[in-house]
C-alpha cells in the first residue's frame, strides 16, 4: 500500500528547477499555481524591460515578467521549452499572481540531501541577496533557490536595477 499522505516539511522541502541559459535555478513548488507554454502578452506603457506585460489566465489578468531580465541575464526570445510558471507571491501583506518567463521547466524535486545553503545577509562582498534564498545542489550539480517575495519587491527590484544600471555604465566608461 501506498503512503499519499505529505507533511508540511515534505512540500517545503520541494522545488520547481527551471533554466535561464545554463543556470539551473529553483522556485518553491508550494508557490506554483501553473506552468503554461509562451502565449502572446500584452505589453503596458513605461514599464521596465523585465516586466513583459500582461496575460488573460480564465479572466484574471497576469503580470509577467523575463526571468532572465529581472535577474540582469541578457534577454532571449521564446523558444519550444519556453514557459510562463504562474506564481502566488506575498507583497506588502497581500498574495499576487505574477507569471515569470523562464527559458525552460525541468522537474519538481528536492535538492540532494534536502540542503539549502544560506548566505550572510548583510552585504557580503556589497552583494544585495535579498533576491536568494540559497543555493542547493540537485545530482551533484548547484542550484540557486530564489526568495520570490524578495525578488519581486519593488525596493529590491528597484535598487538592483539602479545597481546594475550604474555598473554597466561604468564598467563602459571604464573600457
Amino acid at each position: 500500500m501506498f503512503d499519499t499522505t505529505t507533511t508540511v516539511d515534505e512540500v517545503q522541502k520541494t522545488y520547481l528547477t527551471c533554466g535561464l541559459g545554463e543556470e539551473k535555478v529553483a522556485l518553491p513548488v508550494v508557490r506554483v499555481k501553473e506552468i503554461l507554454d509562451p502565449k502572446p502578452v500584452t505589453p503596458l506603457p513605461h514599464t521596465p524591460d523585465f516586466l513583459l506585460g500582461y496575460i488573460d489566465l480564465r479572466g484574471e489578468s497576469i503580470l509577467v515578467a523575463d526571468l532572465r531580465l529581472l535577474l540582469a541575464r541578457p534577454y532571449r526570445e521564446n523558444e519550444p521549452d519556453t514557459r510562463i510558471i504562474v506564481l502566488l507571491v506575498n507583497i506588502n501583506g497581500q498574495e499576487h499572481s505574477v507569471g515569470l518567463r523562464a527559458d525552460r521547466v525541468f522537474e519538481v524535486t528536492r535538492l540532494d540531501d534536502d540542503r539549502l545553503e544560506e548566505f550572510a545577509r548583510e552585504g557580503l562582498l556589497n552583494w544585495d541577496n535579498r533576491m536568494v534564498a540559497g543555493v542547493g545542489r540537485r545530482d551533484g550539480e548547484f542550484v540557486t533557490v530564489l526568495d520570490l517575495d524578495g525578488m519581486l519587491s519593488s525596493g529590491v527590484i528597484s535598487e538592483f536595477h539602479d545597481q546594475v544600471d550604474t555598473d554597466s555604465k561604468e564598467y563602459r566608461e571604464a573600457g
